[in-house]
């Protein structure tokens, strides 16, 4: 048997998976179209829309590339949406959001079902790395030299810089199981609720 036998064989294109609203139709309130194309996205909506010149709003577009290399359709996230219990109301219709389709997207790509229906997949920007790095390495040399104050670390960190995501896996880094966070704002305790449960990385916390 030759090497390349054992590897799912790469796609020659590369397919698209869309996903868009027609916000001033009220029949399709609350409803995504998704398809799949192998060119521009733009184009191929508009094809769809054709005549009618209908307003659309494009809100999705990602590669159907697996990890593997192999690709999967649209068809493949119309089967798990309804699996999900997602009502398709027609063809290519389903009543659901933009985070549901990403969330079957990442499980398709990764192979796995996504139960907890996370869309968000990313990984640290190098800013990020260096600040948990650098914490973690700090805390763990308080630890081996035995004194009894709590460590504390300040992070100098600008707007946007992705404090709680960043937080969260200086946590994982440590094996903490437990976090406080003081704050007066509520709009921070949510943030922190959605990092934790929409990021694919921290699915079972």
């Amino acid at each position: 048997m030759k090497k390349q036998e054992f590897f799912p064989k790469k796609s020659a294109v590369k397919p698209i998976i869309y996903a868009y609203e027609l916000p001033n139709d009220s029949s399709r309130k609350g409803q995504l179209k998704i398809g799949q194309t192998n060119r521009s996205v733009l184009a191929r909506v508009t094809e769809q829309v054709g005549a009618t010149r209908a307003a659309f709003n494009i809100v999705l577009e990602e590669n159907a590339m697996r990890n593997d290399g192999s690709t999967f359709t649209d068809h493949d996230i119309h089967n798990y949406l309804r699996n999900k219990g997602f009502y398709n109301s027609e063809g290519e219709w389903f009543e659901c959001t933009v985070e549901d389709v990403s969330a079957a997207i990442i499980a398709l790509k990764s192979g796995e079902i996504n139960e907890e229906n996370r869309s968000l997949d990313f990984s640290m920007r190098p800013e990020q790395k260096a600040a948990v790095e650098k914490t973690s390495q700090y805390f763990k040399q308080y630890q081996k030299e035995g004194l009894e104050s709590a460590p504390q670390y300040l992070w100098n960190a600008k707007m946007r810089f992705g404090k709680t995501f960043t937080t969260y896996q200086l946590a994982k880094e440590m094996g903490w199981s437990k976090v406080l966070v003081l704050t007066f704002k509520p709009a921070v305790q949510n943030a922190w609720k959605e990092d934790l449960m929409m990021l694919v990385e921290f699915e079972g916390w």
